[in-house]
């Protein structure tokens, strides 16, 4: 876990990859449940059987919405950013591509590097650039340009 103290030393970390998380693994139940939280039962997220059969990857794959949303976890898990703010919150994503799937049991990591730190009225609003890695894969997972707002 990588502690940064003040809104200063973030400021210094532009352009430099801040912090690397821990392997995650993404169950079939994960899968199952955010399925249901969406409504997206597509057979290639939920059918191991038919997966096995007809999937080109051999067993079902997360959505990768799911990668996403597990962006917010990820983050807890790798860095703090402390300092006296009010909220933080989601602001948007610039950009989001999804070049490999994740099957059902494999293990993600993501890396957080900041691309930049602008105040707004209110606070600062950072972006970062994040790549989900899979254990063993050639190609990221997930790619995006996070948008997160610090309030002051």
């Amino acid at each position: 876990m990588r502690i940064i103290e003040t809104i200063e030393e973030l400021q210094s970390l532009i352009g430099q990859e801040v912090a690397v998380g821990d392997w995650f693994t993404v169950e079939q139940s994960r899968i199952d449940a955010f399925a249901d939280a969406t409504g997206d039962h597509q057979w290639i997220h939920q059918d191991v059987e038919r997966a096995k059969i007809e999937s080109p990857f051999g067993r079902t794959i997360a959505h990768g919405f799911l990668t996403l949303s597990l962006l917010s976890c990820l983050s807890h898990d790798c860095f703090e950013i402390r300092g006296d703010f009010k909220m933080r919150i989601n602001y948007g994503l610039n950009r989001v591509r999804f070049p490999a799937p994740v099957l059902a049991g494999a293990r993600i990591r993501p890396r957080f590097t900041l691309q930049s730190l602008e105040p707004f009225d209110e606070g600062y609003q950072a972006v970062w650039v994040v790549t989900v890695e899979v254990d063993g894969g050639r190609k990221p997972a997930l790619y995006a340009e996070w948008v997160v707002r610090l309030y002051t």
